[in-house]
């Protein structure tokens, strides 16, 4: 069996505008997707928002340049992920259209293995 991760992106600012019940029924979307397949998942979690992230990026000397915030402006930004198993792509695919995302996309990425 293969390993994929499932990134989640989404529309931040309609996430948090979202309403109590629609966001309850996100949260309920994400623990019926647990309760489905977790016999494939591996690990996950929710991710808080861009704006407490922190970037590194090297700089011209030993050292690194530390920013707020995440590399690139972006309108669908990552909000969280899944680690699951699956037999191929197709499969990974198929678990990965339940994923609940009302505003944005599933990225599926299978995780490379080195001998």
């Amino acid at each position: 069996m293969a390993e994929y991760l499932f990134l989640i992106y989404g529309d931040e600012s309609a996430l948090g505008n979202a309403a109590g019940e629609e966001t309850n029924m996100i949260m309920k979307g994400h623990q019926e997707f647990g309760e489905r397949n977790a016999a494939a998942l591996r690990g996950g979690n929710a991710l808080q928002p861009t704006a407490t992230a922190t970037s590194l990026r090297p700089d011209s000397g030993d050292g690194f340049t530390v920013t707020d915030g995440a590399f690139a402006e972006t309108k669908e930004a990552l909000g969280g992920y899944y680690l699951v198993e699956a037999p191929d792509l197709d499969a990974a695919l198929a678990m990965a259209k339940q994923v609940p995302m009302p505003s944005g996309g599933v990225e599926v990425r299978p995780i490379r293995t080195f001998d």
